[in-house]
């Protein structure tokens, strides 16, 4: 029985994938491709600072989360503060810092995508073409075209990617820049009008001093004139009144400084009505919980700002890394072309050209190696201005805990003072006027009387000031993220 040949099983054909597919899927490999990046991997800094404030704060959530309009009581000072936010010069200039770095944004973000233009031209002129038998012979040449050119640079190793993240880094930290200023601007304001209210409170004391002292000199002048006092004591109330009228003259110069300083920073002339200024009225049992050390990395503005710029320089390496490999551009053009302006869109004038290409760099005298260098020592140099930035903020915070539990020991023990000091002033008085001593004591008990009701006053000023301090130390003032929009950081800017 003769053999049986095997037949080959016949060859189904698959049907071809269609067009689209097939576009979309080189699509989705080149997108794929493109992905990659060669940015290090971003990893924050180990916290250069101790664990916990000294001394120990209270216990809580940290108060950055206080939006300023809720911290500062006080009406009046309220609306200094939101005036200043909205007139300040030194806001406006970090706004418009923050409206550049945003368009810069934009600007690296647009190679990633295909550039398209309209491209029209024309050319017009006058050629000599030798032609057998007829010799030399001008002519004429004439052409005109209208054409689509679009053009395409294929991220396959991330550098344009890495670049616009670069600048999207960038305009965060230049936002946090603006948010720390503005903090900056609500301690200033609140510190301002603090020293406002301590210098109407002082002058107010010198004011009824000299009254006091105008007085006492007025009855020693007469007791002079009848015979039963001295021209000595009359000497020493002359310079017991010299003394706080010249107290007086100063603290009224110091006013007038300070409240230039907060026309600057309000934008406007400040005034105050007269009177009714006082520390006192103020509130001064104010609870900061601190939180921890590593609240601030994410509560204190000119900390993130500092990371952000760390992490800019990180995509920075990302670019100059992907610069040594191979660059690919797509470069297209599509339209009509004609001799005469007439046939421009006339059949059979259409023209096209497709033209990729690659470039790699070979040889380039060190210029990628070393530019690749400058960003590494670029990133180092973000990193110690990061660290520096922590240990400069846990100082500020450390700082404003100390000085605030200082100065309420030395309100304490001041108080006591003055009360033993208005008690020494009216003995020695007493003892004046009915002739048991001399007016040297009551010159003496008056003076030192006068300073430490002066220096209360500037120590309540700098126990508010200290929580002013504290406040802004901890990146408080815009928990709410108002005045300011927040930006979508994941966004795309070219949409």
């Amino acid at each position: 029985m003769p053999a049986t040949i095997p037949q080959p099983r016949p060859w189904r054909q698959r049907p071809a994938p269609a067009p689209g597919y097939r576009l979309a899927s080189a699509a989705f490999l080149l997108l794929g491709v493109s992905a990659c990046s060669f940015a290090p991997e971003h990893a924050r800094p180990a916290l250069p600072v101790p664990a916990a404030y000294a001394p120990a704060a209270v216990p809580g959530d940290s108060v950055a989360r206080t939006g300023w309009q809720d911290f500062f009581r006080d009406a009046e000072l309220r609306k200094l503060i939101a005036e200043a936010l909205a007139n300040n010069r030194d806001i406006r200039i970090a706004t418009a810092r923050l409206a550049e770095a945003r368009a810069a944004w934009r600007i690296e973000g647009a190679p990633l995508y295909p550039q398209l233009d309209a491209v029209g031209a024309g050319s017009r002129g006058r050629s000599m073409i030798n032609l057998p038998g007829a010799g030399a012979t001008a002519m004429d040449v004439e052409q005109v075209s209208a054409q689509l050119s679009a053009s395409w640079e294929i991220d396959f190793w991330g550098r344009l990617r890495n670049l616009k993240d670069a600048a999207r880094w960038q305009y965060l930290a230049t936002e946090e820049a603006r948010r720390a200023a503005a903090t900056d601007l609500v301690a200033q304001v609140a510190n301002g009008y603090l020293l406002e209210r301590h210098y109407e409170e002082r002058a107010a004391l010198a004011r009824q001093s000299i009254a006091t002292r105008e007085e006492s000199l007025r009855i020693l002048r007469r007791r002079y004139e009848v015979g039963s006092g001295s021209r000595l004591d009359m000497a020493q109330a002359r310079i017991l009144l010299a003394q706080a009228e010249t107290a007086l003259h100063a603290l009224e110069q110091e006013r007038a400084v300070n409240r230039n300083a907060l026309a600057l920073l309000v934008g406007r002339p400040v005034e105050f009505a007269a009177g009714g200024l006082s520390l006192a009225n103020l509130p001064q049992d104010i609870a900061l919980p601190a939180g921890l050390p590593s609240d601030l990395l994410m509560n204190r503005p000119d900390i993130v700002s500092a990371e952000h710029r760390l992490r800019a320089a990180e995509a920075n390496i990302g670019a100059a890394r992907a610069a040594f490999f191979p660059n690919i551009s797509l470069t297209g053009a599509y339209g009509t072309m004609s001799s005469e302006l007439s046939g421009l869109f006339s059949g059979g004038s259409e023209a096209w050209t497709f033209s990729p290409s690659l470039r790699l760099p070979l040889f380039d005298a060190g210029r990628l190696k070393g530019n690749l260098g400058v960003m590494r020592a670029r990133r180092e140099q973000a990193v110690a201005e990061y660290e520096r930035t922590v240990q400069s903020a846990f100082r500020d915070v450390s700082d404003a805990l100390v000085q605030r539990q200082q100065l309420r020991s030395q309100i304490r023990t001041t108080g006591e003072m003055l009360e033993a000091q208005q008690e020494r002033a009216r003995l020695a008085q007493l003892l004046f006027d009915n002739g048991r001593s001399a007016y040297l004591e009551v010159l003496d008990a008056q003076r030192d009387l006068f300073d430490v009701e002066q220096a209360l006053v500037q120590l309540r000023r700098a126990e508010l000031a200290s929580i002013v301090s504290l406040y802004a130390a901890l990146g408080g003032g815009f928990a709410d993220r108002q005045p300011f929009e927040t930006s979508n950081t994941d966004g795309d800017q070219n949409s």
